[in-house]
C-alpha cells in the first residue's frame, strides 16, 4: 500500500513526463540534473516532489531530506503548494519509517493547510494515507469510512488505477481485523481492476502480496510462496528496494512456518541486506528480529540473543512498542532456555512492562507465560502459579473487551447509517425550498435590480478593501498558528527523547549493577558475564542519540548551543550536553544516568561550567542557562 501520486506541471528543459519511463537510480540522476537546470520555485518543488518519490522506497533517509528542503524553501519563498506537499511527503515518510504520531501531525496539518488553498489531488492523497494511519492504530472503522468515500469518488471520476488501490486497502483493514473471505473477496477484486492496468505496475504487486500474507495466515503455505513470488518479480524490476526487502522478510515467515529454517533464513538475510543498502531503517529492525528467532528455533540460542539485541539497539529506525516487546520476551526466552534465569527474568520484566503500558494484550500474555516458565523451572512455584492465572484474566479481559468492541462497531454503523438517511432527508428538503425561494428571488429581483446594481458596485469595491485586509490578517494569523504547533510538536519529540535517553541509561545501569551481583556465583555465568557487560556497554548513549537530541533542542529553544559558543567560544561539546541537560531541567541523577556516570561527577562538572560561566557563587546555573 503505497502514497498516491498526483500529476506534476511539466518542467522546462526535461519534461517529467520523459522521466516516467526510466527506473531506480537512473531516474534519480536525471531528476537532480533537472534541479540544476530550473529556476522558479515551482519547478523546484516538483522536480523535489519526484524526487522524494523516487527515493522513498529506494533511500529513505535521503526521501526525508528532500522532503525537508521542500518545506524549507516553500516557507522560505511563500510558496503554499509547496508547503503543502512538502508536510505531505514528511507525513508519508514517517508512516513508512512507523512513526505514527508524527505521520498523523503532518497528515493533519496538510489538511489544514489545503482548506484555504484546494488542492484536490493533495487532499485525496492526504486522506488515504491517514486513512492507513487510523488503521494502524486499529481505528478500522474510521479507516474504512475515509477508504469508501474515496472509491465512491475515484469510480465517479472513472479513476480505475485509484480505485483498485482503494479496494486493495479496505481488504487489508478487513484482513486486520481477522475478517478474512472479505479480505481474500477484496484482494480478489482490486487484483482483477488492476490487472487492466499497466501504469504503477507496483500497485497490483501490493496485491499480490497481501494475498500471500492472507495464504499464510490460513496455512496455505505453498500458494503464498507462488503470490509472494510473483509480488517480488514486481518490486525487484522497479527497483523498489522497501517492498522487495519487506516481500524477502514474508517469504522467511513462510518457510519458518514450513519449519525450514535454513532457507527462512536465506530469505532474511536478503531482506537484511536490502534494507541496509537502502537505508530502510524499519526493514532492518524487523529482519534482524527475525533472523534472532529463526536462530532461536534452531537452538542457537547465543546467535539468537546477538540478532535480537541488534535489533533492539540499532539506530537507524524506532522500534514499535509490539516488535520491543516481543523481541525482549524472545532474549528471554532464550536466556532461559541456557539456563540464564535472573538475566531471563530481567529482559521477561522489560517486556511485561512496555506490554502493560502500551496495552498489548496479546504479547502481554506471552510474556507472562514465559515468565511463568522461568519461574516454574528456578523452583518459585507460587510466582510461577501468580503469572499464570495473570495470564487467563488477561485473556478472559481481553475476550470481554474484543466482543464489546464488536458491539459498539455495528452500533456505530447502524448510527452511521441512521443519521445519513436523515441528512439525505434534510437535503431533498432544502433543494425544495432553495427552489421556491429562487423563483421569489427572481421576481423580486426584477423590480430591485437598477437600485440594486447602482448600489452594489459602491459596496463591492469596499467589501473587496474589507475582504483583503481581513484575508492578511487571517493568513498571518494562521501562519502564527502553524509556526506554534510545529513548536509544540517538536517540544514534544524533544521531551520524548530525553525520556528515551534517562529511561534507557537508567535500566542500562540497572541492569550493570545486578550483573556485577553475580560475581559471586561464577560456576553460573563464567562465561556469559563478560559479554553480557560488553554488549550493555555498547547501548550506552551515543553520539547519535545526542545528535537527534540536539536538534530537536536547537529547534526549541532557538539554537541554544550557538547562543552558548558565541557567548563562551572556549566551551566544549560535553559542557554544552551538560547545559542543555540543565535546560531541561533534569536532575543531577537524570543527567548521570543519561551520561552513565556517578552523580558526584555531574556535581564537579556542574561546578566548572559555572566557573566557565562566569557566574557568582548567588547566581543558580540552571535559572541563567533558561534565560539564554
Amino acid at each position: 500500500m503505497k502514497k498516491l501520486r498526483f500529476c506534476l506541471t511539466v518542467i522546462l528543459f526535461a519534461p517529467l513526463w520523459c522521466l516516467g519511463q526510466l527506473q531506480g537510480q537512473e531516474r534519480i540522476d536525471s531528476l537532480n540534473t533537472v534541479l540544476n537546470k530550473v529556476n522558479s520555485v515551482k519547478e523546484i518543488i516538483d522536480t523535489y516532489d519526484e524526487l522524494f518519490e523516487s527515493y522513498i522506497y529506494v533511500n529513505a533517509e535521503k526521501a526525508f531530506k528532500v522532503a525537508q528542503r521542500m518545506d524549507s524553501i516553500s516557507q522560505k519563498e511563500e510558496y503554499s503548494q509547496g508547503v503543502i506537499t512538502g508536510k505531505l511527503n514528511l507525513g508519508y515518510y514517517y508512516y513508512i519509517e512507523e512513526k505514527i504520531d508524527s505521520a498523523e501531525f503532518y497528515l493533519r496539518k496538510t489538511l489544514e493547510l489545503s482548506k484555504g488553498n484546494y488542492h484536490k489531488d493533495i487532499v485525496l492523497t492526504a486522506l488515504e494515507n491517514l486513512s492507513l494511519v487510523e488503521a494502524h492504530k486499529g481505528n478500522y472503522l474510521v479507516s474504512n469510512q475515509i477508504l469508501d468515500s474515496l472509491g465512491t469518488l475515484y469510480l465517479k471520476d472513472n479513476k480505475n488505477l485509484r480505485y483498485g488501490v482503494t479496494i486493495n486497502n479496505i481488504a487489508a483493514n478487513h484482513y486486520d481485523q481477522g475478517n478474512y473471505l472479505k479480505a481474500m473477496q477484496g484482494y480478489k477484486k482490486a487484483l482483477k481492476i488492476l490487472d487492466t492496468i499497466k501504469e504503477e505496475p507496483y500497485r497490483k504487486a501490493d496485491v499480490l502480496r497481501n494475498i500471500g500474507k492472507l495464504n499464510t495466515r490460513q496455512n496455505h503455505l505453498e500458494e503464498a510462496l507462488t503470490y509472494l513470488s510473483s509480488a517480488l518479480s514486481i518490486y525487484l524490476e522497479i527497483e523498489d528496494n522497501l517492498y522487495a526487502a519487506s516481500t524477502y522478510i514474508d517469504m522467511g515467515s513462510v518457510y519458518s512456518d514450513m519449519e525450514d529454517f535454513e532457507k527462512a533464513l536465506e530469505f532474511y538475510e536478503k531482506g537484511l541486506k536490502l534494507g541496509e543498502e537502502s537505508n530502510q531503517g524499519s526493514i532492518v529492525v524487523l529482519a534482524l528480529g527475525n533472523i534472532g528467532i529463526a536462530h532461536l528455533e534452531m537452538g542457537n540460542h547465543i546467535k539468537a540473543i546477538d540478532f535480537l539485541e541488534k535489533s533492539l539497539e540499532y539506530e537507524g529506525s524506532t522500534l514499535s512498542d509490539i516488535n520491543r516487546t516481543i523481541y525482549l520476551y524472545q532474549i528471554g526466552k532464550s536466556y532461559t532456555n541456557t539456563g540464564a534465569f535472573d538475566i531471563a527474568e530481567i529482559y521477561l520484566d522489560s517486556s511485561i512492562f512496555i506490554a502493560k503500558t502500551n496495552k498489548i494484550g496479546n504479547e502481554l500474555i506471552n510474556a507472562m507465560e514465559l515468565r511463568s516458565f522461568n519461574h516454574e523451572l528456578r523452583g518459585n512455584l507460587d510466582s510461577a502459579l501468580s503469572d499464570i492465572k495473570l495470564s487467563y484474566d488477561i485473556k478472559d479481559s481481553l475476550f470481554t473487551i474484543e466482543n464489546a468492541k464488536k458491539i459498539k462497531e455495528l452500533q456505530t454503523i447502524y448510527e452511521t447509517e441512521k443519521k445519513e438517511a436523515e441528512i439525505a432527508l434534510q437535503e431533498e428538503e432544502i433543494n425544495t425550498l432553495n427552489e421556491k425561494a429562487k423563483v421569489d428571488k427572481l421576481t423580486k429581483g426584477l423590480y430591485a435590480g437598477g437600485m440594486a446594481s447602482a448600489l452594489g458596485l459602491f459596496g463591492l469595491s469596499v467589501f473587496g478593501y474589507r475582504q483583503r485586509i481581513k484575508k492578511n490578517r487571517i493568513a498571518r494569523e494562521k501562519q502564527e498558528e502553524i509556526y506554534k504547533q510545529e513548536i509544540e510538536h517538536k517540544k514534544k519529540e524533544l521531551t520524548s527523547q530525553t525520556l528515551h535517553l534517562v529511561q534507557k541509561n537508567t535500566f542500562i545501569q540497572e541492569l550493570k549493577e545486578n550483573l556485577e551481583g553475580l560475581k559471586n556465583s561464577p560456576e553460573k555465568f563464567k562465561v556469559e558475564f563478560r559479554r553480557i557487560v560488553m554488549l550493555l556497554k555498547k547501548q550506552n548513549a551515543s553520539d547519535k542519540d545526542w545528535e537527534v537530541f540536539k536538534s530537536y533542542f536547537s529547534e526549541v529553544h532557538n539554537d541554544f548551543d550557538q547562543k552558548l559558543k558565541t557567548l563562551y567560544p572556549d566551551i566544549s561539546e560535553k559542557e554544552i550536553r551538560l547545559a542543555a541537560f540543565l535546560r531541561m531541567n533534569l536532575t543531577t541523577k537524570e543527567i548521570a544516568a543519561t551520561l552513565n556516570v556517578l552523580p558526584d561527577s555531574i556535581l564537579k562538572s556542574k561546578y566548572r561550567l559555572k566557573k566557565k560561566l562566569g557566574l557568582d557563587k548567588e547566581i543558580d546555573l540552571t535559572g541563567f542557562l533558561r534565560t539564554l
